[in-house]
């Protein structure tokens, strides 16, 4: 290129002084109009001493001259292949080969050769910050000359032109390319590789997890391209694979003189909620959160912390897997084997809650040291209950130890033995009829469960709720958590519960209302339920009755409904099954038969009373003269056997009815 340049810079110094000669010679040469140019010059006088002055050829084009043309045709000619022979010829739009000669902050000027050098902005050079002056880069021709004369280039762009060809032959050869970290993006980086924007994957940027990707933006690294999407033109690179083979080395040299029980320095490389990765130097190991500590555990960042540098035992390694774990607990004794020798069972010892379960808590007593507060040895109740509901995780606990195998490394501890046991003096705290205030528990389908104190409880039956009303569920009566006065009726010392009653604290309402709802007396009643086996009958004082299906048929024939209220006769009354059978049907049945037998009665005084006239007669008859005969007539005969047939079907009527009574006051009682 200099050659060149020099050789364009000759050729203009000739041309210069070929015109100034020229320009003088004709400035010197004296004017003859008459004389031939011919004569003068051989008239001029010769001179060794003096050049002679230039005369101007016959032949000088002045045209040319008037014009600025000082250069014969033929000279023109020979000094444009000439020029043309010093320079490159290059085209719009495609990609030349250039050299740097000039670098400055914002700008690079490159020579390809050209007329003129051309500009190529020095951002477009960020992934080459070894740039020097000589250096051989490819630019893309955008335009020989612009409106200022200016060739136009454009480093990128060359890039990009040639950027797919040589990222393919960089995956097909595994070559090593260089690139500019340019930002960081989602799980990784961006990086310009030949122009081309690839992806650098967080998990590819080193061999231990990068915490901090900022670090490398605007740096120049190395990477090798391992991946190609041809479809959606995707490139991703890997730094990572540039030292994995030289640490694939190290991790052979290093597990080859790996030795269960050896004691290594490494340096905390990451930490997971399951254990920590520790570098031994090229080689990673495990610790997992068990083998952190003697004691529990929550996470391990409780006890290590990143690039931390610690000594770990080898637990055991597989050549194959290239898997390593290690142990940082092992290195200390146990805690068990440091335990007070002089601790025994019955002791009490302080500690901390560490883990619950629903079945208990552990509990720390010492670092690595743990016993278990089961739920039953939580509280004297017999109820099954969470153990959350009387610890939980961080508290400080007063407990006993009831168990100790220092062999097995286990320990059982309670709270419960810490407070006297309420059974033992239970006769004379909670004696038999003594009057309490327990608290309702839990509901089953035969009573309710209460308790009167932590470790007391006692059993409500169904049937010592209420005197008077029929309770079907517990819960109809009370609620869970409710308050209920109670007294105790019986106590089961070895079985830890009484047996309690409700109803017992008021007089029984029974023998009252024996004297109230006695058998035949009429009531009025609201029916409040409609059963298959008949009705439930709301009655006065706060009685319920019972009337069977049959005993719920109106006068009209029509079927009694709930809500109705109607007037009922009492045909039971049972004091001790607490019961009363009603029948609405009976009114007006025992009315009816009233009414009929009534009837009967009256035909019944009547017959005698047209018997007696006759016999009236004939005790008069012998008084007369003639003795009279009796006389019956046909109308006679027929009124004694129609008033005969009404009396026999009316006793026979009042005999069925009778016996019909019977019989539903027997069904009743079945029913009852």
């Amino acid at each position: 290129m200099e050659e060149n340049k020099i050789n364009a810079e000759e050729v203009n110094s000739t041309v210069e002084e070929t015109v100034n000669q020229e320009t003088q010679a004709v400035a010197e040469a004296p004017v003859v109009e008459e004389a031939p140019v011919a004569e003068v010059i051989e008239e001029a006088p010769t001179k060794k001493e003096k050049a002679p002055k230039p005369v101007p050829s016959g032949d000088f084009d002045w045209d040319a001259y008037e014009k600025g043309t000082t250069i014969s045709t033929d000279e023109k000619v020979n000094l444009e292949k000439i020029y043309d022979n010093t320079l490159n010829a290059i085209k719009d739009k495609e990609v030349v080969e250039g050299t740097v000669i000039l670098i400055n902050k914002r700008e690079v000027v490159v020579n390809v050769g050209y007329k003129s050098d051309g500009i190529v902005p020095m951002s477009e050079f960020r992934y080459n910050p070894d740039l020097k002056v000589g250096d051989k880069v490819e630019v893309y021709i955008e335009s020989q000359e612009d409106k200022k004369g200016q060739l136009i280039l454009s480093h990128k762009q060359a890039r990009a032109t040639r950027s797919w060809d040589r990222v393919n032959a960089a995956l097909e050869s595994q070559e090593i390319v260089k690139g500019f970290v340019k930002c960081r993006t989602k799980g990784g980086m961006i990086v310009d590789v030949f122009g081309i924007e690839a992806f650098l994957p967080g998990s590819q940027i080193d061999v231990k997890p990068i915490r901090d990707y900022d670090v490398f933006v605007n740096k120049t690294m190395e990477f090798k391209v391992i991946k190609i999407n041809h479809e959606f033109k995707n490139v991703v690179v890997s730094h990572k694979a540039l030292i994995e083979a030289e640490l694939e080395l190290q991790k052979k040299e290093i597990i080859g003189k790996l030795q269960k029980g050896q004691v290594l320095e490494g340096t905390v490389k990451n930490i997971t909620s399951y254990g920590v990765f520790i570098d031994l130097g090229g080689v990673d190991g495990l610790i997992h959160i068990t083998d952190l500590s003697w004691g529990r555990v929550s996470h391990p960042e409780e006890i290590l912390t990143l690039d931390q540098k610690l000594n770990v035992v080898i637990l055991d390694f597989d050549d194959e897997k290239k898997r390593i774990a290690l142990g940082l607990k092992q290195l200390s004794a146990h805690p068990w084997d440091a335990l007070d020798a002089n601790l025994k069972v019955g002791d009490k010892v302080t500690g901390k809650v560490v883990v619950m379960a629903d079945y208990g808590a552990f509990v720390e007593i010492a670092p690595g040291v743990e016993g278990l507060i089961h739920v039953s040895e939580m509280s004297w109740s017999q109820h099954l209950r969470s153990a959350q509901d009387f610890l939980k995780v961080g508290d400080e606990v007063e407990t006993v130890i009831l168990t100790l195998d220092r062999e097995e490394r286990k320990m059982s501890l309670g709270i419960k033995q810490l407070k006297s046991d309420p059974w033992e003096a239970i006769e004379e705290r909670y004696a038999v009829g003594s009057k309490h205030v327990a608290k309702v528990r839990n509901f089953t389908n035969f009573g309710v469960f209460v308790e009167i104190e932590e470790g007391v409880d006692g059993l409500i039956h169904i049937s010592d709720l209420s005197w008077t009303k029929k309770v079907k569920h517990p819960s109809e009566f009370t609620q869970i958590g409710a308050d209920i006065d109670v007294q105790v009726l019986e106590i089961d010392k070895a079985n830890r519960r009484l047996s309690l009653g409700h109803k017992q604290l008021e007089e029984n309402p029974w023998d009252v209302l024996e004297t109230m709802f006695t058998v035949d007396s009429v009531h009025e009643g609201v029916i409040i339920e409609m059963l298959d086996k008949g009705a439930v009958v709301s009655l006065p004082y706060g009685v319920e009755g019972f009337a069977t299906p049959k005993h719920l048929i109106k006068e009209d024939g029509a079927q009694a409904q709930v809500d109705e209220k109607l007037q009922f006769k009492v045909i039971e009354f049972n004091k001790d099954a607490k019961r009363i059978i009603l029948s609405h049907s009976r009114i007006h049945e025992d009315a009816k038969r009233a009414e009929k037998a009534e009837v009967a009665a009256t035909a019944d005084e009547e017959a005698p009373a047209k018997k007696a006239p006759k016999r009236a007669k004939k005790e008069e008859a012998p008084a007369l003269s003639t003795p009279a005969v009796e006389k019956t007539t046909l109308g006679d005969i027929q009124s004694l056997s129609d008033l005969k047939d009404k009396m026999e079907m009316a006793a026979e009527k009042a005999a069925k009815k009778e016996k019909k009574a019977k019989a539903a006051e027997k069904d009743a009682e079945e029913n009852a």
